[in-house]
């Protein structure tokens, strides 16, 4: 897959009657070995108008998962569409930087299954 997503981009998600938000904390690695970084939202909006309006207006969103490693394959199968980009800030990033002092596990599941969505 290519780097078309960048760290900071927003990711929408949808379920059958509403739709997530994903945030992309980092990306390490090419090709089949890239590990996605994901900040998991807690909010669901009834249409991706609403998710842009909630991004434009700045507002705080509750986090889900702070963080969650998935292999290139488990991106691939999480159908997302990006939004926009802002900066991340420090407090987002508490999650990725705690997994990078663990065992560093990765996940070949998609990002809702981990979730518990789907």
């Amino acid at each position: 897959m290519s780097h078309s997503v960048e760290p900071g981009d927003y990711l929408i998600f949808q379920l059958e009657s509403a739709y997530g938000l994903l945030r992309v904390l980092a990306i390490d690695g090419e090709g089949a070995d890239t590990v996605w970084h994901l900040l998991a939202y807690d909010e669901f909006f009834p249409d991706v108008e609403s998710a842009e309006a909630v991004l434009a207006g700045g507002g705080p969103l509750s986090v889900r998962k702070a963080h969650m490693a998935l292999t290139d394959r488990a991106f691939e199968r999480t159908p997302t569409a990006r939004l926009n980009n802002r900066p991340l800030t420090d407090e987002e990033l508490v999650g990725y930087r705690v997994w990078l002092e663990s065992d560093r596990s990765v996940s070949d599941r998609s990002a809702l299954l981990m979730l518990g969505i789907r």
